[in-house]
């Protein structure tokens, strides 16, 4: 008797889209869908690039990658790249997949740390085998190298959101799910506890239903407007409040990965796609004019502009609760990151696990809902703190922005996680967080974070089987790499658009 019947998902784009597909699959015929959208709104269309745990949803879903990739002019994409961000100069990347390989109890950056201690063992990115392949313009798909025990390539994706959204919508309405054109001006609410009863649309249409979805964006129609859940601003760490973007024609190379370059007061993104590279400056207004920020981004383009630049505007952080009474929020309606690290899609992706593991009924468990909103945070910070890293821990004296966020106090759980990093050169994953400690380590090693210390079990190798080892697991690395096959020409034989 108590069973949700209908959900309404007011909102479409890629958050909409994804929760629409990701329903109908999990709930099949028992669970009506009904999709509210409204063409004369649009989509942002943010998060064009990816992380790997994109490809558990495609794999949920029985998505084939190479149609996937094909029908949304994709890319492959092996980590991402960030430019100027310790000092002006510097380049590293987060890569996707691991770091050499531990030894016994031992995490394998350990026994890196010891040989740079001696002056030898090369950079940490020797031992990636996604970096190696994607420094040069490669791409391969590797469960492991060769014989060997050595972990192989993780890849995602960069998309064009809006063929993403088209992509995911063919699909879901396929199985079921109802889409209905127009834009909302009104949300009932029942009288007697609060609860959403429905929404009514231009022309005094009304939709009801049981369990809402709010995708409605920065506006957060629902969760906001109507169930006033409130909001947290972060401006304070992450400060950047507008964004310029644009996409351009290639300039000659079809790069497998994402490209964060800082700029004075802000960064600056670059998102190869087959048909286009799409570009974005990420920018602070009190460091910064919107027209000053135009140039910054055509300034540093390496095609010809293919549109007109558009603005967004937005304040860093998210709702206080993202689940309030029958409504839950998803994507932008929920929270807003800066897409330093790909993470907008991921967290629609894992908001809409999440509400599949805790699909409620209709007494709405308030326990229920308070267990969704603690996780659902928790994610929001840890994500929140691992951008932070990237400006806290910067050398740069070039202009006021970069200074600041340097002289800002970081949270207080990243500044214990830096001090360890640096005292003892040991990080810890808590409980679920996204980021492993394998990116932490290329994060912190990037911007110059250098450790005092390594495990003492380090130095339970012998120096001459320590080199064996390091030589060893480079020259794997290094054959592979020059085996993988050149990422547009794996593009055009498998999954050209």
């Amino acid at each position: 008797m108590n069973k949700i019947r209908s959900v309404i998902i007011v909102g479409g784009g890629a958050a909409g889209w994804m929760a629409a597909a990701v329903l109908a699959k999990a709930f099949g015929p028992q669970l009506a869908i009904t999709l509210i959208e409204s063409e004369e709104i649009g989509i942002v269309g943010v998060g064009e690039a990816t992380i790997p745990q994109i490809r558990l949803l495609n794999s949920f879903l029985d998505i084939d990658e190479t149609d996937f990739v094909r029908a949304t002019q994709g890319t492959f994409k092996l980590g991402i790249e960030f430019n100027d961000w310790g000092r002006l100069g510097d380049s590293y990347m987060h890569a996707f997949g691991d770091i050499g390989m531990p030894l016994g109890l031992t995490p394998f950056h350990h026994y890196w740390l010891r040989a740079r201690r001696a002056g030898k063992g090369g950079s940490l990115w020797d031992y990636s085998l996604n970096y190696q392949i994607a420094r040069r313009d490669r791409f391969a798909i590797l469960e492991r190298v060769g014989a060997s025990r050595l972990s192989g390539t993780r890849h995602a994706f960069h998309f064009d959101a809006a063929l993403y959204a088209r992509f995911l919508r063919a699909r879901a309405e396929k199985a079921g799910v109802r889409r209905i054109e127009g834009r909302i001006v009104d949300v009932r609410l029942r009288a007697d506890d609060g609860f959403i009863d429905g929404v009514r649309l231009e022309g005094d249409r009304r939709i009801d239903g049981d369990f809402f979805i709010d995708c409605s964006g920065f506006r957060g129609l629902l969760i906001e407007g109507a169930l006033q859940a409130g909001y947290e601003d972060w401006t304070h760490w992450l400060p950047c409040d507008r964004a310029v973007a644009a996409p351009c024609a290639h300039g000659g190379r079809l790069r497998p990965y994402t490209q964060a370059s800082a700029r004075k007061s802000g960064w600056q993104w670059r998102i190869p796609l087959q048909h286009r590279v799409g570009n974005g400056h990420v920018y602070c207004s009190r460091f910064i004019s919107d027209d000053e920020a135009v140039e910054v981004l055509k300034a540093n383009l390496e095609g010809e502009l293919l549109a007109e630049p558009r603005f967004l505007r937005f304040t860093t952080g998210m709702r206080r609760r993202q689940w309030v009474k029958n409504c839950v929020s998803l994507g932008l309606a929920s929270g807003f990151l800066e897409p330093l690290e790909s993470t907008s899609i991921h967290l629609i992706q894992s908001g809409v696990s999440r509400l599949v593991s805790m699909f409620p009924d209709r007494r709405f468990d308030p326990a229920l809902i308070a267990e969704f909103n603690r996780q659902s945070r928790f994610e929001f910070e840890r994500i929140r703190d691992f951008i932070i890293l990237h400006y806290r821990a910067n050398e740069r004296d070039d202009s006021p922005f970069w200074i600041e966020r340097r002289e800002t106090a970081a949270p207080d759980a990243l500044q214990a996680k830096m001090e360890l990093f640096q005292s003892t050169g040991r990080i810890y994953r808590e409980h679920e967080e996204l980021f492993t400690e394998t990116g932490w380590l290329q994060v912190m090693t990037g911007q110059r974070l250098a450790p005092l210390r390594y495990h003492p079990l380090a130095d339970g190798l012998d120096a001459a089987k320590l080199d064996e080892f390091l030589d060893n697991i480079r020259l794997l690395i290094d054959r592979a790499a020059a085996a993988a096959t050149p990422h547009a020409d794996y593009i055009r034989a498998h999954c050209a658009a």
